[in-house]
């Protein structure tokens, strides 16, 4: 993929859409693209602010239908595969409850909700400063709300390796080593800032790295890249890894919270949502992955007065 311009089939993939649909898209004039020399062609930053428009547009439209939905939960921000426990066992203990969650990033997702789009911002963005995490982020992203902070879990981040470990990543500094193929997270995200930070401390040049300028979304997305084999090594959490079959070398061990205004910590759906963080059968769970620290889970971490 050319680092600014993709041609259809490039967007396609990078949009995880078939081709075919690309076209559609261009004939109904619904995305940014220009002919050259007879062939579509699209300006990567013009397609990752349709995204985003569109992301927008999106959270819009759920949280006016989510307003129809009385027992409607918006969330939108970092993501784990636990998150999916918590989804599906939300569903079963209170079938009222509809947790609607979207993969945007720590960065955006506390802005959503700052504006108004989300309920709940999954949030592990880490400041070196001070040591914490997430709290040292709120005056600068949520400044219009009174935010309460909730742990959600504790979770390993590391490595994500094939099978043997065939490359001997051992750290940072090996992501420069000939045959590596890193894959990297989107910009905003609390992986991305921790991989950034990692850099800088080992005094290792992104643009030596093959593949820094790769991005993808999603724990899993990263995962089954090196699965099929189109990287060898990228950051994920730890149930990414084991639930793929991949190795895994720990890097840190992170909180992870949810970030919400007071005004929704105290609605009846939210508090049926921290009941269940507590629930035995998803404990058992997230156990059984291992990795996870549950010790906090459900606890107020900060609450402003």
């Amino acid at each position: 993929m050319a680092e600014e311009i993709m041609n259809t089939k490039e967007v396609a993939k990078y949009l995880g859409i078939h081709e075919k649909q690309v076209y559609a898209l261009i004939k109904a004039k619904r995305i940014p693209s220009t002919r050259v020399t007879g062939k579509w062609v699209f300006p990567k930053k013009l397609i990752d602010e349709w995204i985003e428009t569109n992301a927008r547009g999106g959270m819009t439209e759920a949280r006016q239908k989510g307003r129809k939905i009385e027992g409607a939960i918006l969330a939108a921000g970092s993501n784990d595969p636990v998150l999916d426990f918590l989804q599906t066992d939300l569903r079963r203990s209170f079938p009222g409850i509809y947790l609607f969650s979207t993969n945007i990033g720590s960065v955006e997702g506390l802005k959503a909700l700052n504006l108004g789009y989300t309920d709940i911002a999954w949030c592990h963005l880490y400041d070196p400063r001070t040591k914490e995490y997430n709290t040292p982020y709120l005056p600068r992203y949520v400044p219009g709300i009174k935010p309460v902070v909730v742990n959600l879990f504790h979770r390993e981040l590391g490595f994500t390796i094939p099978r043997g470990n065939p490359l001997e990543i051992r750290g940072f500094k090996d992501l420069v080593k000939k045959g590596v193929r890193f894959i990297n997270r989107q910009k905003g995200s609390g992986t991305r800032l921790l991989i950034d930070q990692q850099l800088k401390e080992s005094n290792v040049p992104p643009e030596k790295i093959k593949g820094y300028e790769t991005e993808l979304n999603t724990h899993f997305e990263v995962g089954l890249s090196i699965l099929n084999g189109t990287a060898n090594v990228g950051i994920t959490s730890i149930a990414a890894s084991k639930l793929l079959g991949l190795d895994f070398i720990p890097i840190t061990r992170e909180r992870f919270d949810m970030v919400l205004d007071q005004k929704t910590f105290f609605g009846k759906n939210v508090q049926s949502f921290i009941e269940l963080l507590h629930s035995r059968e998803f404990r058992e769970k997230v156990q059984g992955v291992g990795g996870y620290d549950l010790k906090e889970s459900g606890r107020v971490i900060y609450s402003e007065n």
